[in-house]
């Protein structure tokens, strides 16, 4: 089967700072040009964690740029995948979108010593997630 367009991936939690840019900067380095990925929340904060931009430094991927942003009806709706981290009924749920709920731990406040657990998880679930979607890495 040949593919007519490359899917959409959403990863959404709720302040966009921490597991979802992680796993948004895991899903554009791994599936580079065949997949578009947007991540976003219900409640952004005003930066990325720190923490988070440290960790993901230590595994060649830069994220010092990324502004944690809210997620739109339309994005979501258009997606083909959802990821959800934590965000409970503040995701919203459109039919024909297929949904995944990962139940990783929130890294808001930890070191980068704790945060390095969190960050290999969430690539070992995103590379899972690109299989799934036939997309090789």
């Amino acid at each position: 089967m040949t593919r007519t367009r490359i899917p959409r991936v959403v990863f959404l939690c709720v302040h966009n700072a921490g597991r979802s840019q992680m796993a948004a900067a895991f899903a554009r380095r791994l599936g580079g040009t065949r997949i578009d990925v947007f991540s976003g929340g219900s409640d952004p904060a005003a930066a990325v964690n720190p923490g988070v931009v440290a960790a993901m430094a230590e595994v060649g991927i830069n994220i010092t740029d990324a502004e944690p942003q809210r997620w739109t009806d339309d994005i979501v709706a258009g997606a083909d995948v959802v990821v959800t981290m934590g965000c409970g009924d503040e995701c919203p749920v459109f039919p024909g979108v297929r949904y995944q709920d990962w139940e990783i731990a929130d890294p808001a406040g930890l070191p980068v010593d704790e945060i390095r657990p969190i960050r290999d998880e969430i690539r070992e679930r995103v590379a899972e997630l690109l299989a799934s979607l036939d997309i090789a890495i």
